[in-house]
């Protein structure tokens, strides 16, 4: 891609993600109201476009091979109110507002540890 290409792609307004070799986006989730992040997943195109469609986050569950809505088995959907993508569009935030608990333990995000020197310590509620 030349110079001037690559510029108006990091800076123009066409929405052209970048997906990898195996079809993915890195997916960050993000709290709409604390912007804690509550989880990382991977987006492919269909999932990109079901949330777009539906306002509900799904992603591409890689140990399944297929479209996951999130929340299709607990409830704890999430309400997307905004996608973001970054310069090089091989990455998107969604903010959102969840419907219980992010991740499959129960805790209200998937980041409730953090590393104290070779051990991991749990935050506090």
């Amino acid at each position: 891609m030349t110079e001037a290409k690559q510029h108006d792609f990091e800076q123009g307004f066409e929405l052209a993600p970048k997906f990898d070799a195996n079809g993915l986006l890195s997916a960050v989730v993000v709290d709409a109201d604390s912007r804690d992040v509550l989880m990382v997943a991977f987006m492919d195109s269909e999932a990109l476009a079901k949330t777009r469609a539906s306002g509900l986050a799904h992603f591409h569950s890689r140990s399944r091979g297929r479209l996951w809505l999130k929340g299709e088995s607990s409830g704890n959907t999430m309400k997307v109110e905004e996608l973001r993508i970054d310069c090089d569009q091989d990455a998107v935030v969604l903010l959102v507002r969840p419907a219980g608990p992010a991740c499959h333990t129960g805790e209200r995000s998937c980041f409730y540890r953090r590393l104290d020197g070779d051990r991991l310590e749990r935050l506090p509620d």
